[in-house]
């Protein structure tokens, strides 16, 4: 009788889009949008090409915080009326494209899940173009932002020092974990009061994930709490335009010198 061939353990699922960052937070109010501008700010300062695209389906305000008024955004897209190479916007002060979405669109925000899944393959067709693509998610654990997570080859999960923001945060990592093991899941604090207390911040989350997970997602950066921060914001300026020396745009600078060095 012939031993019954042992079936080999399945491979990871390796992300699609390589060198797509996707920007995710398990609640609002914790900057994620402002680290997804500056992220990208500072990727095409050092010389790569870059693209910021708000995949904030419904809450979109990428365009806001930049000051833009774009021609064309998501919704032209899924209505059929353009591709996503259409809804390409230049923004030469920070020297990379966007592609907007729109604010306040429920038709977004409600999109059928194969529309969705399309638009995401669309994006990882379109990153090819560009050394990296960041991905402004919306917050929480919606179909949307767990979508477009799945085309990333790098997670950022932004949190802060809020026991609701760290729950959250753990809450997206234990589903992303499930649904795509072995992703490539990075920890941002942000707004931390100094580096020594963001990574107090980190190991609180860092604990959570080995003892329940049992994965340990690296710490991506910590950026100092600044006031200039929100003067760029209320200003509709990339900090690293309005104040390049800043605590926050340097410690963004020191993050992406890092993630390219891996």
């Amino acid at each position: 009788m012939t031993e019954a061939p042992t079936l080999a353990p399945r491979p990871i699922q390796r992300a699609k889009g390589r060198n797509v960052i996707a920007v995710a937070s398990g609640k609002g109010g914790v900057g994620k949008t402002w680290f997804s501008i500056t992220l990208t700010n500072a990727l095409a300062r050092a010389g790569r090409k870059a693209l910021l695209f708000d995949g904030d389906l419904g809450l979109a305000n990428v365009d806001i915080q930049l000051g833009l008024m774009p021609k064309t955004d998501l919704g032209g897209v899924v209505s059929g009326r353009l591709t996503l190479n259409q809804c390409l916007t230049h923004f030469p002060e920070g020297g990379f494209d966007i592609i907007a979405g729109r604010s306040g669109s429920g038709t977004l925000a409600n999109i059928p899940l194969s529309r969705l899944q399309m638009l995401g393959d669309d994006l990882v067709v379109l990153a090819a173009n560009y050394d990296h693509v960041v991905v402004d998610l919306g917050a929480g654990v919606e179909k949307t932002t767990r979508n477009f997570a799945q085309q990333a080859g790098t997670i950022m999960v932004v949190t802060t020092d809020e026991p609701t923001s760290l729950t959250d945060a753990y809450a997206f990592i234990k589903i992303t974990h499930m649904e795509r093991p072995g992703s490539d899941m990075r920890v941002v604090v942000n707004m931390a009061n100094s580096t020594r207390e963001g990574e107090r911040i980190y190991n609180t989350l860092l604990k959570a994930c080995e003892g329940f997970l049992k994965i340990s997602p690296p710490l991506a950066g910590v950026i100092r709490r600044d006031i200039k921060v929100r003067e760029a914001i209320r200003n509709q300026t990339p900090i690293l335009i309005r104040s390049p020396n800043s605590e926050a745009a340097s410690d963004v600078e020191a993050l992406v010198e890092r993630l390219l060095r891996k």
